[in-house]
């Protein structure tokens, strides 16, 4: 299925929760926000959040510096 990640089309498997997205992008940082449809999405619910056919994903690294 396709739907958009960080602004540009993404390939997703049926079904995949957000959690399985950010590990099949390497993605392991600790402060990360991910927003589905203008939505956060909470750490603890990333793993049952399924993605649908179309959703838009923003994948936000939080970073801290001077």
């Amino acid at each position: 299925m396709e739907i958009k990640l960080n602004g540009k089309p993404h390939e997703a498997d049926d079904g995949q929760s957000v959690q399985s997205l950010l590990d099949s992008l390497s993605i392991r940082a600790p402060r990360v926000a991910v927003m589905v449809n203008d939505a956060i999405v909470k750490k603890a619910d990333r793993a049952e959040h399924t993605l649908r056919q179309g959703d838009v994903v923003e994948v936000i690294s939080m970073v801290g510096g001077g």
